[in-house]
């Protein structure tokens, strides 16, 4: 890495790393906050999952999105990082993600899922919208909630 990269080990700025530019690819372990991290940031993902829905969003990742590769954890692993992943794994995914014609396809994608994300979130977006409709929605219930305690309603 020298030269190369940085290796922050302890809690690092997630969002605001994957946000540079110079950043070209994100190893993760598929957990659900990270992956709408990697995607919203437009970075093209090494998959690692270790248990629980981990393993059905390195499926989306690398299957439906097609914006990443896995280094091949096939088992869930509670304790310890996946076992049975070897260095020459985790070396053939990050080439897979940073080298040649398949690395340039990913990365176009994942530019483009960071427009649709940024789309989304922006006023009139598909999430914006919904946000503001269960607020709304969730709002009414309080207005129901608070006549219910005035009136000494009885549920």
């Amino acid at each position: 890495m020298k030269d190369k990269g940085l290796i922050i080990r302890g809690w690092a700025p997630q969002v605001l790393i994957l946000g540079h530019d110079t950043v070209g690819g994100f190893v993760t372990h598929c957990g659900w906050n990270s992956t709408l991290e990697g995607v919203s940031a437009g970075v093209p993902m090494v998959t690692w999952p270790v248990f629980a829905e981990q393993f059905y969003n390195e499926k989306l990742v690398t299957e439906i999105l097609r914006i990443g590769v896995s280094v091949g954890a096939l088992k869930w692993n509670t304790f310890t990082v996946s076992s049975g992943v070897m260095r020459e794994q985790i070396g053939k995914a990050v080439r897979r993600v940073m080298v040649g014609k398949d690395a340039e396809e990913m990365r176009n994608r994942a530019k483009e899922f960071k427009e649709v994300t940024k789309k989304a979130v922006e006023e009139g977006g598909s999430s914006h919208t919904n946000l503001n409709d269960l607020i709304h929605k969730l709002s009414s219930y309080r207005a129901f909630w608070d006549a219910e305690v005035e009136f000494g309603i009885d549920k």
